[in-house]
């Protein structure tokens, strides 16, 4: 697993890369928690994320948001973070050039950038948000939605409680032309302790449903 160092927009970025043998694989960018309460790349999960994409042959890339291990500047409260997942995104598209489609994996904050990002990029056809954060963060820049993807979240979390993200899917489930899919884990709390391989399975059998063409409708093509 490569040690990368690229150009982000307040100075380098730490990240990990695993390119696919295959030149046209897909790409997935997997983006940690919050840089101020432990966050980093190494975070369990977002490392159990890499590893499970990188199982199913995407090229795969996480990596430190700014001020966090080696990765240059200072928390910007989401703004600049953002702009470092578009460096990120940026930097792997450009070693892969044949690569067509992107998905993005974000958890609790990293959903949040996440979200935000596929916004911005057409090429993003999937994603995965793990416990996004509606009671401290805002969605609404998703009108609408424009890709499928998988909200996952526990039913004992306090710190994103499932009325708020139940919320947030209710709104995201009535746009047409998605699908979003939604997974409660009941016994699971914001830091998944003693859930987060239960976890990763159900994020994999999501993957794996939607690499056979199921839980998406077709998509028309977003211009770039």
């Amino acid at each position: 697993m490569p040690e990368v160092i690229f150009t982000g927009p307040a100075g380098r970025l730490e990240g990990r890369y695993q390119p696919s043998k295959e030149k046209n694989a897909p790409i997935a960018l997997i983006l940690h928690p919050h840089p101020q309460f432990g966050g980093t790349m190494n975070n369990k999960i977002v490392y159990d994320l890499f590893y499970m994409f990188q199982q199913r042959n995407f090229t795969t890339l996480r990596f430190n948001f700014r001020g966090i291990g080696r990765s240059q500047g200072v928390f910007d409260h989401g703004t600049g973070e953002l702009s470092d997942a578009a460096a990120a995104l940026d930097w792997v598209q450009s070693l892969h050039p044949d690569s067509k489609s992107c998905w993005v994996a974000g958890y609790s904050f990293g959903a949040w950038i996440g979200m935000q990002l596929l916004m911005r990029r057409p090429e993003i056809e999937g994603f995965i948000s793990i416990s996004p954060q509606p009671n401290i963060y805002d969605f609404s820049f998703l009108a609408p939605c424009p890709s499928s993807g998988l909200i996952i979240h526990g039913g004992a979390d306090k710190v994103a409680p499932p009325a708020d993200v139940q919320t947030l899917v209710d709104k995201l489930q009535s746009q047409k032309g998605i699908t979003i899919t939604q997974k409660i884990m009941p016994e699971a709390n914001h830091f998944y302790t003693n859930c987060a391989d239960e976890l990763i399975e159900e994020c994999s059998e999501y993957l794996d449903r939607r690499l056979a063409g199921e839980l998406a409708e077709p998509r028309p093509k977003r211009i770039r």
